[in-house]
């Protein structure tokens, strides 16, 4: 009886170790790098804030007291063929399309505009009483990050519906940046690293991280260089695309997992 019940609790702990290898191995968080698969030019002059698809088209808001803008992008050249340029009272951060309207923060100017997307034109200023610094879309809401560990999902008129800590393998990861959302979850740069989250919009959770390190070659690097910023996802095609601030080059790439 004794042999028996040592074997039955045994093999119970085996079980369970078992269980809990397996639960941890289904949590464990991917690791991706990437692969350059085309380059196309891009503005050097360009603070890059946000940068997005919409129906096909790129659309990019940069940065910086009195250089300011947002643009409707040439891909194929990198030059604005339509540009929104703003006053030095605003520093732009990130913006989106939502529902025919453009949406777009600014840093510490504690307003954040509205534009008709098809014409640029301007409708509305609303206040926004955080930092502004990235902008995405869900489709239903906005979403947006402040330069902390959370995320914030709002309606039409910028009000919060739903705060989301993002955290990885338990720890919240601050300087969450500029965003953008690519088939059910939320890809995040890190401000100044060259690491991309991936991230569960319900629980907050990193599912995979990218090491985008050594994109942008240090041969085409100057002192005006700045760090890696803009994620664009073009959904009519599914081709990811990345860039920095500053950076003469916008890359299209894909995942490679480590």
């Amino acid at each position: 009886m004794v042999k028996y019940y040592r074997y039955a609790v045994f093999m119970l702990f085996c079980m369970a170790c078992g269980i809990l290898f397996s639960c941890n191995a289904s949590a464990r968080v991917k690791e991706y790098r990437i692969e350059v698969v085309k380059e196309y030019p891009h503005d050097v002059r360009a603070y890059t804030q946000g940068l997005f698809f919409n129906d096909g088209q790129l659309y990019e808001s940069t940065g910086e007291y009195g250089n300011s803008s947002f643009r409707k992008t040439d891909i194929l050249t990198g030059q604005p063929e339509k540009k929104i340029d703003f006053s030095e009272k605003y520093f732009i951060e990130g913006s989106v399309i939502l529902n025919g309207k453009l949406y777009i923060l600014t840093w510490t100017g504690k307003v954040a505009f509205i534009y008709d997307a098809a014409t640029l034109e301007y409708r509305s200023t609303y206040s926004y009483p955080r930092p502004g610094w990235g902008l995405t879309t869900d489709g239903k809401r906005l979403i947006a990050s402040d330069g902390s560990s959370v995320l914030y999902f709002m309606d039409e008129s910028f009000a919060v519906q739903r705060r989301l800590t993002v955290r990885l393998n338990g720890r919240p990861m601050r300087s969450l940046n500029e965003l953008e959302y690519i088939n059910g979850k939320i890809w995040a740069n890190v401000y100044t690293t060259d690491l991309i989250l991936i991230i569960d919009p319900e629980t907050g959770n990193v599912e995979a991280t990218v090491d985008a390190s050594g994109l942008l070659p240090s041969k085409l690097r100057t002192p005006e260089t700045d760090v890696l910023n803009g994620i664009a996802y073009n959904e009519k095609d599914g081709r990811l695309y990345l860039t920095g601030k500053n950076w003469p080059r916008l890359y299209e790439v894909r995942l490679v997992e480590k």
